[in-house]
């Protein structure tokens, strides 16, 4: 029996369901963390000191560069996963671009958007 080259129809539209739900889940995340920045929660320090009003807006300012750098992951991940359902597509889903060969199932379940199998990432170090 020779080794697979690629994953079936079914196992493809397994993994297209897991991947469908990361991206609903990511999408909600990031749409909280761009509300967070734009600061909707109504909480502000126009009523305070004017000493702690300027140490506030310093914590502030570091609080929102944290959340944008956040957001712009989260983004890039949602773009990783719409990669892998345009992969899915291609029916090239699961094939490790350095070896060619299948990329476990392990793997794309705790990491579905990848593309490299642990022995590619391994060689990378």
């Amino acid at each position: 029996m020779s080794e697979k080259t690629r994953y079936s129809d079914e196992e493809l539209q397994e993994f297209k369901e897991l991947i469908l739900q990361k991206i609903e889940k990511a999408k909600k995340d990031y749409e909280i963390l761009k509300s967070s920045l734009n600061n909707t929660d109504g909480n502000d320090i126009s009523d305070t000191s004017p000493t702690f009003k300027t140490l506030e807006e310093g914590a502030n300012v570091l609080s929102k560069e944290e959340t944008g750098k956040l957001a712009q992951r989260q983004e890039k991940f949602i773009q990783h996963l719409q990669a892998a359902l345009i992969r899915i597509e291609n029916k090239t889903y699961g094939i490790c671009r350095e070896t060619g060969k299948l990329i476990s199932k392990e793997r794309l379940r705790a990491v579905p958007h990848a593309t490299l199998s642990i022995e590619a990432k391994n060689n990378q170090k």
